[in-house]
């Protein structure tokens, strides 16, 4: 078990790989605001 072994987590760490025993880390999704609706301007009264 040492860097020349694909199957540790040292040795994808080496090679560069992934895979179960080195999950790629997932990007945290962004929380996406809620579209707010745009109240139509109010007109101004004489």
């Amino acid at each position: 078990m040492g860097k020349g072994d694909k199957r540790s987590r040292r040795g994808k760490i080496f090679a560069g790989s992934f895979g179960k025993t080195r999950p790629k880390s997932k990007k945290k999704s962004v929380a996406v605001k809620p579209a707010v609706e745009s109240k139509p301007a109010k007109k101004k009264g004489k």
